[in-house]
């Protein structure tokens, strides 16, 4: 998956917390949260406010699929309040490979792409 597929799909499961989302996705879509919101913010702290909320709701979809890829509830974004152990967790989560096959939120996303 490139960069423009995981911000396109960003976007078109904006709201969806269910599934799994791959590794690849998850990080494009958090490259692209920081570079544009760098941007925004760089052009005017107000647009760059509005970009934060417009993509905060994607951004804990996609980062709850991805948990549920390695099979733990997208809840355990909630982790990140605890300073510093807290963080050290969700990172190296969410560098982990997914399950491969299927596990109890659905089949691995890599499965379902079309040959390349």
């Amino acid at each position: 998956m490139g960069f423009v597929d995981a911000v396109k799909l960003g976007f078109q499961r904006y709201a969806t917390f269910s599934g799994r989302s791959s590794r690849a996705e998850y990080w494009w879509w958090v490259l692209f949260a920081l570079i544009a919101g760098a941007i925004a913010g760089t052009i005017s702290e107000t647009l760059g406010g509005v970009f934060a909320l417009g993509t905060l709701l994607p951004g804990l979809a996609v980062a709850a699929r991805r948990l549920h890829d390695i099979d733990k509830s997208g809840w355990w974004q909630l982790i990140w309040f605890i300073p510093l152990i807290g963080w050290i967790f969700l990172i190296v989560w969410l560098v982990r490979p997914g399950d491969a096959g299927v596990n109890r939120f659905g089949a691995n996303p890599l499965a379902t792409l079309p040959p390349v």
